[in-house]
């Protein structure tokens, strides 16, 4: 199945993996709070189990260094394409409101980015993340 968007989530190539899977699951969870109509249905095996519903749409996964990131958050923001964004500073706090505060210290152009999530339409996705690799 073809999809009109793609969601793309760029990560900081230098991060620890520890630190790669939890600003993946954080900026997930941004892209799923803008838009809940990407949870499909709950799933069930044989043996009649219910599990959490999934995103219905694929996930690409891309990892840039930090300049590449500030490029691809620059391309976001000067088309108004909604971002998640998770930055080193949010590594040392521990609850969202913490997030928010550290996050509203610093211009756009000074965020230590450590990751960045979107979902446009596929071309525009594409446009933005230019120069990013799929993650090794």
């Amino acid at each position: 199945m073809q999809f009109e968007t793609k969601i793309a989530i760029v990560l900081r190539a230098d991060l620890a993996t520890w630190q790669k899977l939890n600003v993946t699951a954080f900026l997930m969870s941004g892209i799923v709070g803008a838009a809940p109509e990407l949870i499909g249905e709950r799933y069930r095996d044989a043996d009649g189990n219910s599990y959490n519903a999934l995103a219905i749409q694929p996930v690409i996964v891309l990892a840039s260094d930090g300049a590449g990131l500030g490029k691809i958050h620059a391309r976001a923001l000067s088309r108004d394409v909604p971002l998640s964004l998770y930055t080193e500073e949010m590594f040392a706090t521990g609850h969202d409101a913490a997030n928010r505060a550290v996050v509203a210290e610093y211009a756009a152009a000074d965020l230590t980015l450590a990751g960045l999530a979107l979902r446009a339409d596929r071309k525009l996705v594409d446009k933005i993340t230019k120069g990013a690799k799929m993650h090794p």
